[in-house]
């Protein structure tokens, strides 16, 4: 399969690339693989590692949709729980290339299958340094909210998300 290119801006100028394995493409959803992510340090919720240097994670991004969701694991490959992004619709520049912008605002559901809102505070300095507009916050505040209420409904991740689990790509190319 071919590989994407996600460039991905995080306020005020940060810009990251990063390179995905494409394994699904379809008109609802585009599924992709980072097989071996990168991190300076251990992403954390509370004292629980979530993603570690090294480990793969499950990507999936929806057209006109203002978060992208992740399937986040151990580096062993143990399934640690979905985390969600809350950004600017993804522009798909070409069938390989896309471009977003991170709203600093994420959502994580654990294995306790609580959602709850992640960088509340991330989000207000972005907003006290002119990072980003408050409206945009306000609006980023309110999909966020908007997704946990769907996920306390049961409407929320789509069933997707459940369909491609990592040993799912074990037939794949690595």
């Amino acid at each position: 399969m071919a590989n994407v290119k996600i460039h991905y801006r995080r306020p005020p100028d940060r810009v990251a690339v990063y390179e995905n394995e494409l394994v699904h493409a379809a008109p609802d959803v585009t599924v992709t693989v980072m097989r071996a992510t990168r991190l300076e340090k251990p992403v954390r919720v509370g004292q629980q590692v979530i993603l570690e240097n090294g480990a793969p994670v499950v990507w999936f991004t929806f057209p006109d949709a203002d978060h992208d969701i992740g399937r986040f694991h151990t580096r062993a490959g143990v399934f640690t729980g979905i985390y969600a992004n809350i950004l600017t619709p993804v522009e798909f520049i070409s069938p390989t290339e896309w471009r977003t912008t991170d709203l600093f605002l994420d959502i994580w559901i654990g294995n306790d299958d609580a959602a709850r809102i992640l960088d509340e505070d991330e989000l207000a300095d972005a907003v006290e340094r002119g990072w980003i507009e408050p409206a945009t916050a306000e609006a980023a505040r309110a999909s966020a909210a908007r997704l946990v209420e769907a996920h306390r409904n049961g409407t929320w991740p789509p069933r997707v998300v459940y369909d491609w689990p990592l040993e799912r790509l074990t037939g794949l190319n690595s």
